[in-house]
């Protein structure tokens, strides 16, 4: 790319930059300062307003940049990403939205504690939440470090480093400065662009092969150098029976972790009631499904007009498939329509990290303060002092993500929010369903729970091929690898529900039958809701 091309994208960089600055600036005169400002919005956003900033929130650099790369080279076996992060949806209508909403009032803890000694819960669901957030955190960062250095045309590590140090910094001055409010606006302004671009390229793509998507997936095929395999199951998770129970573990882990994502729970406080936050759901399933769709026709499209070669060589794990494929929609790289639609959908994907790491490090930093500092210095901590560690903790949150950002440079986005998302179904998933729907379940159940699926599965992280033992490894010169898959949800969620269990029946607490109708009642019909 020429540099009057850079130039032109890096000014989109900049005025997206400016306008989600202008938002944040706007927000921090006219808040509050109240808890229920900084963490809610103010409870004031409407279904569709909630259901396009849960759709920004969920849609991030592992669906537009991940999942579209992962279809580029795997063909099918990338495609069931897409299926994995869609059918998620309907476990949170069902099981999740209108009775977290009901039960609680910040955080997933708030869901757990109402029937709970409060303190040893929050600690335990709030140290998972931080962690979950922190794993999907490192996605984005590592997204943007592949961006940024395709635009520039320089991926060295500097230009990454420096990268994931500038969105880290941004993050934390939109949650520190605008909270809930600004992030959540940051989000819908992000979801409209994200569909605008994805519509856009996804028409330019059918319009290249006339409409005809067979024609589409045969091209494909052709050039991926599979042949008929590349549409076929196996490619990735079919040659072995690692591989498959690899496939397995993660779409357990895509299907149930959804519903344990800390800044997706924390969206549906945000409306007034649960009937809102349902029909947010709703608004959400249709943007997210529309979505979904048409990053199956980006991937094989790259597949296809591009060639896996090509986004392999500019990025080993094809996160950089959809920005090539713009350029050479566009007429190629060195003309000025291949770079505007490349220096727009650039912009557009950088939107999507900056909008989502928002969300994620607020709904992090309201775990630190609203769970962790408010049960181990007082219990009832004072709000404002509470929204000032909240502010903090975000500042801290962004220090760590930055950092394991930059040890992660070279992991697929798609690949590393499934991580995130074993996580959050081995401890947040457990303890949630039993809160709910366990009459008998006890405070010891809770903790076990939530810790008897976060220690296996980071455990399992640590000793899988994702950490030593293979050339993609973050550690490749060493071999400490004990345990055989990359994603650890096959063994970690089902512990999570045996430790709640386990800690449940031999407790000598007896459950407190009282709490447990009061909670009932409260979120089935509403009634006490904040």
């Amino acid at each position: 790319m020429t540099s009057e091309h850079q130039t032109l994208a890096l000014m989109l960089f900049s005025l997206f930059i400016a306008v989600t600055l202008g938002i944040t600036t706007w927000v921090s005169r006219n808040r509050h300062g109240s808890a229920e400002e900084f963490y809610a919005g103010g409870r004031l956003f409407s279904p569709m307003e909630n259901g396009f900033a849960i759709a920004g929130d969920y849609m991030s650099a592992a669906s537009f940049l991940g999942i579209s790369g992962l279809i580029a080279l795997f063909g099918y076996d990338g495609l069931l990403y897409s299926v994995g992060f869609l059918v998620a949806w309907l476990v949170v209508l069902f099981l999740v939205a209108e009775l977290v909403r009901n039960c609680g009032r910040f955080t997933l803890a708030d869901v757990v504690a109402a029937r709970m000694s409060e303190r040893p819960v929050r600690i335990a669901a709030g140290t998972s939440s931080v962690v979950v957030s922190v794993l999907y955190l490192v996605a984005q960062m590592v997204g943007a470090g592949s961006l940024v250095g395709l635009l520039l045309g320089n991926s060295s590590a500097a230009v990454r480093t420096l990268t994931v140090i500038g969105v880290g910094a941004l993050m934390v001055v939109y949650v520190a400065f605008g909270g809930m409010r600004a992030t959540t606006w940051i989000q819908i302004v992000k979801a409209v662009l994200l569909m605008g671009g994805a519509i856009t390229l996804t028409v330019l793509v059918l319009l290249r092969f006339h409409g005809d998507f067979d024609r589409l997936l045969t091209t494909a095929a052709e050039r991926s150098g599979y042949g008929l395999d590349f549409l076929s199951p196996g490619l990735k998770y079919g040659g072995d029976w690692t591989a498959r129970f690899d496939f397995i573990s993660l779409g357990l882990a895509l299907v149930l972790g959804t519903a344990g994502l800390p800044h997706i729970l924390s969206r549906f406080y945000t409306v007034p009631t649960a009937r809102a936050a349902r029909r947010s759901v709703v608004w959400a399933i249709a943007l997210i499904g529309g979505f979904y769709l048409m990053t199956i026709v980006l991937g094989f499209g790259a597949a296809a007009l591009v060639g896996p070669d090509e986004v392999r060589a500019s990025n080993a794990s094809g996160n950089t498939a959809v920005p090539l494929l713009a350029a050479h929609l566009g007429g190629g790289a060195e003309t000025t329509g291949g770079a505007v639609l490349f220096a727009f959908v650039a912009a557009i994907a950088f939107a999507t990290i900056l909008a989502v790491v928002a969300g994620i490090t607020l709904a992090s930093s309201a775990s630190v303060a609203h769970d962790l500092y408010a049960s181990l210095k007082r219990r009832h901590a004072r709000q404002r002092s509470e929204v000032s560690v909240a502010r903090a903790a975000a500042v801290g949150i962004g220090a760590v993500a930055i950092a394991l950002g930059l040890l992660a440079q070279d992991l697929n986005v798609a690949f590393l929010v499934g991580l995130a998302f074993a996580v959050a179904a081995s401890a947040n998933l457990p303890v949630l369903l039993y809160s709910l729907f366990w009459r008998g379940f006890t405070t010891r159940g809770a903790v076990w729970s939530v810790y008897g699926g976060l220690v296996p599965a980071m455990l399992l992280v640590l000793v899988s091929p994702v950490v030593s033992g293979s050339p993609e490894s973050l550690f490749p010169g060493v071999d400490f690898q004990l345990f055989p898959l990359q994603n650890p949800g096959i063994v970690s969620i089902p512990l999570g529900f045996l430790a709640g269990w386990v800690g449940t029946v031999t407790s000598g607490e007896e459950p407190d039958e009282a709490k447990h109708a009061e909670t009932e009642v409260r979120s089935l019909t509403g009634a006490g809701a904040v």
